[in-house]
């Protein structure tokens, strides 16, 4: 808990929210999903390791060259046994809102609503969804 500063009521209400929603019976119309995401450094060794022998090891250098970078986005229904993993270049609040999108149209086409459980990252926003698709689609995919 070394991210938050103090224990208080509407903590505890939003945990108690949140457990509430993981003890529901399992609804494949309304799936709870648990959604993250990560920054990942794409990197190349610089020397080719030694290959093992008897008796030895493999021996790796620790040197390797930045090749750029990634974001990998998981989305995970425990209960319905589901799991996406999609990678994207960036992780900008439209990777997310396409993501969001992929998971309604793709993964859970059958689901009547999604109910996500993110973190409080800067990305993960209502606004996210409405700046990069039309009312319509927007609409679609908030409620």
């Amino acid at each position: 808990m070394w991210c938050i500063a103090e224990i208080n009521e509407e903590y505890r209400e939003r945990m108690y929210d949140l457990l509430d929603l993981y003890a529901e019976e399992y609804d494949p119309k309304r799936p709870v999903i648990c959604l993250d995401e990560k920054p990942k450094q794409l990197i190349k060794n610089k020397r080719d390791s030694i290959p093992m022998r008897k008796g030895k090891l493999e021996k790796c250098d620790y040197e390797y060259e930045r090749m750029g970078k990634t974001n990998i986005f998981l989305a995970v229904d425990f209960k319905g046994g589901k799991r996406d993993i999609t990678v994207t270049n960036r992780r900008t609040k439209k990777d997310f809102a396409f993501y969001i999108k992929h998971l309604i149209d793709n993964v859970f086409p059958n689901a009547e609503i999604l109910r996500i459980v993110l973190d409080n990252l800067n990305t993960h926003t209502e606004k996210a969804i409405k700046d990069n698709f039309d009312e319509v689609e927007a609409k679609k995919n908030i409620e």
